[in-house]
């Protein structure tokens, strides 16, 4: 059914006034208590075989929301109720700004892919933080068990990069209270300058002062803080973001970010949206992200969490992303293609092939493709 509405309806849309549409029905049906009931039993996981403990948090589930398509911390509770592990909201920024001019979400349908210039639009980190501390009110103090809330923080495009630091620093100290872990974004290509701080004499300082500003704004937890990277990188410079990671203690890498790569990705749709510029998620990086994410376990093994995103459409996806090291898995690009329904369609395919392998728990599958290859 929903095939038949997006070809329809949201094909002949913008994509991002079709984003603005769909998202606007899943936060109203999360308001509605009926609704809300319903949807959550026919689409929230519901495989006890699956769940998990990642970033000091119990999940039911690995799979979760990328960040990206809740940019404000809009619709948590609707997007946990399709089914979704954990939700990860942003990129928020130190100050709300408007992003890039539009046009700017292009869609590739034949090659389930999306291409995005968006340059972080959000409403700044005071209007988010404010966002979610009014959910823990509505849920009498409690951040909520419904998914697990990462916040994904960006660099403000107006703070110059030798300013970066703060503007991270401004962001954590808002949002720490309200996350279940905080993710350092250096890897989105449609902000001037951001991917340079990947780069670990900049990223070390940048890093080393989010965690303390994290640590000083909520003394009696410690919120897991991970960084995401792009799968443009070298590979010498994803293992010296790996050995910074267990150098700093960091509890997690995200790989991958979208790629501004366009050459041997196998691209079928229309060349003008192609070339266009910006930052290419979806099927074709499939790839490129599993082999970042097979180079981050090789290096830094179970030390660091990993968390798998990047070209994920299919139950298979998420599981060679779990045999690759993931111990959590992340989409959003597909979301569009394959509609409510989709998160619950993984997790009935996970649970296929967990139960078909050797494997009694996903924490025993996690990495066990790149033993076997070791070993072989």
């Amino acid at each position: 059914m929903y095939s038949l509405l997006f070809k329809t309806v949201f094909a002949r849309m913008d994509p991002e006034a079709a984003h603005r549409t769909a998202f606007g029905l899943i936060r109203l049906a999360a308001r509605l208590p009926v609704v809300r009931g319903l949807a959550a039993a026919r689409f929230a996981p519901r495989r006890r075989e699956l769940a998990v403990r990642a970033l000091g948090c119990s999940m039911p589930g690995p799979f979760g929301l990328a960040a990206g398509f809740d940019k404000n911390a809009e619709g948590i509770d609707g997007l946990a109720m399709l089914g979704f592990d954990h939700v990860e909201v942003g990129t928020v920024t130190g100050r709300a700004q408007p992003g890039n001019p539009r046009k700017r979400l292009f869609r590739l349908p034949a090659d389930r892919a999306l291409i995005n210039r968006m340059g972080f639009n959000n409403d700044g980190s005071a209007a988010v933080a404010e966002r979610l501390a009014a959910r823990v009110r509505r849920r009498g103090g409690s951040a909520g068990r419904t998914a697990v809330v990462g916040v994904n923080i960006g660099k403000t495009k107006a703070v110059p990069e030798e300013e970066a630091a703060g503007d991270y620093v401004t962001s954590a100290r808002r949002l720490a209270a309200y996350a279940d872990y905080l993710v350092v974004n250096v890897s989105s290509p449609n902000t001037p300058g951001l991917r340079a701080l990947q780069a670990t004499a900049t990223l070390r300082p940048l890093l080393g002062a989010v965690r303390e500003a994290a640590d000083e704004a909520v003394p009696d937890r410690r919120v897991p803080l991970l960084v995401k990277i792009a799968p443009d990188l070298a590979d010498e410079d994803v293992d010296a973001v790996a050995d910074l990671a267990v150098e700093l203690g960091l509890d997690g890498i995200i790989a991958t970010n979208t790629t501004v790569a366009r050459e041997g990705l196998g691209l079928t749709g229309d060349p003008a949206v192609v070339q266009e510029s910006g930052g290419l998620s979806g099927a074709p990086l499939r790839e490129r992200s599993l082999e970042v994410l097979r180079r981050l376990y090789a290096r830094v093994g179970d030390r660091v969490t990993l968390v798998g995103v990047g070209g994920v459409t299919t139950a298979e996806d998420v599981w060679q992303r779990i045999l690759a090291g993931a111990t959590l898995v992340q989409g959003y690009s597909a979301f569009v293609y394959e509609g409510p329904g989709w998160a619950r369609k993984l997790h009935e395919g996970l649970a296929e092939r967990l139960a078909a392998s050797p494997y009694e728990t996903l924490s025993e599958a996690v990495g066990a493709g790149n033993r076997r290859a070791e070993a072989a």
